[in-house]
């Protein structure tokens, strides 16, 4: 008897959830601290977008179920310029995000070692941790994987307690001092947190990225989909909101470990100061599968011809040795560049860049639902599919434009630096395809 290897639709929403609720979560309430409260309205519309986006993607993985998600859909539909810039951003945003792992390791860190909280101290910590776990993934994938294994469970510990528990020590007097610390608009502070809250949302592609492993993937992408995004948004909103209702603001944004701190006031500082170690495995954990999957991106994008060629060399054990001391190198010169008076402060520029970049692949990964709806069907009006991907592309595009000055002109400068790149591979690019 065949036994039937594929997932359904619960492992499925587990599989989106868990991709979604790791360890970038640990210090984002000190960084959304130096918003306010207000937030949780960021974090209301950022759900309805991140379902909008994630409906569009589940589509993909139900007309076109493949290996690479969003960064093949883009080279498969809308061409290979544009498979190599949704790459190459894609590649930029997963680095960028494993700093901000590694950032939010070292601060739970600091909550053991003080000295760790200035700035160069942390910044020297923070690249030690990149160069050991890359040395890890060096050593072997396996390693990774039995961390990452056992860092799952332990990180997930705090943040249900805070979400649970923590509603019996919420405090709605100073929830709401802590309301708009900026004392700005609502429609100018809510719209400009949302780069910030929408990172947590990121990993919402994996039903439609493992469409080719689900069971009846046309029924099940989309319920796995929206139940995942759902169920993070819901542990999201109230683990965040019951930190602000724990500590003040002015506090909270200075804090290293939100978490720890909000469960050392719960139940005393021996409480605070195990879990801070469980998610300081957990980020470690996190940073190293991170790792070993940003390199894995970049060796698809060098068998595909859209990467340089030393980006998909392998040792003789299969390990692309050269593509990890590469990310390892550029990481470090970027953890100096982006050092900050407070790691959260460092940890939101980290993650508003790697937010922008995954913004810009899902803007591509909408486009390419046209496609593939277009080549289905006569063009006579407008499906459903197509009209969620075009508001998922309006969501995307009015974050990014919200997000700031200094972001559009990251981004702007970053999509101008792959059309000068693109024709110095566009040889080996057309050489390479099928």
């Amino acid at each position: 008897m065949i036994r039937n290897r594929k997932i359904g639709p619960v492992l499925a929403t587990a599989l989106v959830a868990s991709n979604m609720v790791g360890s970038g979560l640990f210090l984002l309430p000190a960084t959304l601290a130096t918003v306010g409260s207000i937030t949780v309205f960021g974090w209301l519309i950022a759900t309805v977008g991140a379902l909008l986006v994630a409906s569009t993607l589940a589509r993909l993985g139900q007309v076109s179920p493949q290996a690479g998600g969003p960064c093949a859909y883009a080279d498969e539909a809308l061409g290979r310029y544009m498979g190599f810039q949704s790459t190459t951003i894609y590649w930029l945003s997963c680095w960028t995000g494993n700093i901000a792992i590694a950032v939010a390791a070292t601060g739970y860190l600091a909550s053991f070692f003080t000295a760790l909280i200035d700035p160069l101290t942390g910044s020297l910590a923070t690249v030690a941790l990149i160069w050991l776990l890359t040395l890890i993934n060096i050593y072997g994938a396996r390693l990774v994987c039995k961390l990452e294994s056992v860092a799952i469970v332990l990180g997930l510990i705090p943040i249900v307690l805070v979400a649970t528990l923590g509603w019996r020590y919420f405090d709605g007097g100073l929830f709401l001092a802590s309301w708009n610390v900026q004392q700005l608009p609502a429609t100018t502070v809510i719209p400009e947190s949302l780069v910030l809250v929408f990172w947590a949302f990121t990993g919402l592609e994996s039903a439609s990225v493992a469409a080719s492993v689900i069971e009846n993937p046309q029924r099940n992408v989309p319920i796995a989909t929206i139940a995942g995004v759902l169920l993070a948004a819901v542990v999201y909103i109230a683990s965040t909101t019951v930190i602000m209702g724990l500590i003040p603001a002015r506090e909270l944004a200075t804090s290293s470990a939100p978490f720890a701190d909000a469960i050392r006031l719960m139940l005393g500082p021996a409480a605070g100061a195990l879990f801070a170690v469980m998610v300081l495995i957990k980020a470690i954990g996190t940073l190293g599968g991170w790792i070993l999957l940003t390199a894995q991106t970049g060796k698809a994008g060098a068998d595909r011809g859209l990467f340089p060629a030393v980006f998909g060399q392998v040792d003789r054990h299969g390990i692309a040795v050269p593509n990890l001391l590469i990310m390892a190198v550029i990481m470090t010169v970027v953890v100096f560049a982006t050092a900050s008076p407070t790691l959260g402060q460092q940890f939101g520029k980290l993650i508003e860049i790697s937010a922008i970049f995954c913004l810009l692949v899902y803007v591509y990964a909408a486009l390419a639902v046209w496609h593939y709806d277009r080549q289905a069907q006569p063009p006579r009006g407008f499906n459903r599919h197509q009209v969620v991907a075009a508001l998922a592309i309006v969501f995307c595009l009015w974050v990014i434009v919200k997000s700031g000055d200094g972001l559009l002109i990251w981004s702007g400068c970053t999509l101008a630096v792959t059309a000068l790149l693109y024709p110095l591979i566009a040889r080996r690019a057309v050489l390479a395809s099928p």
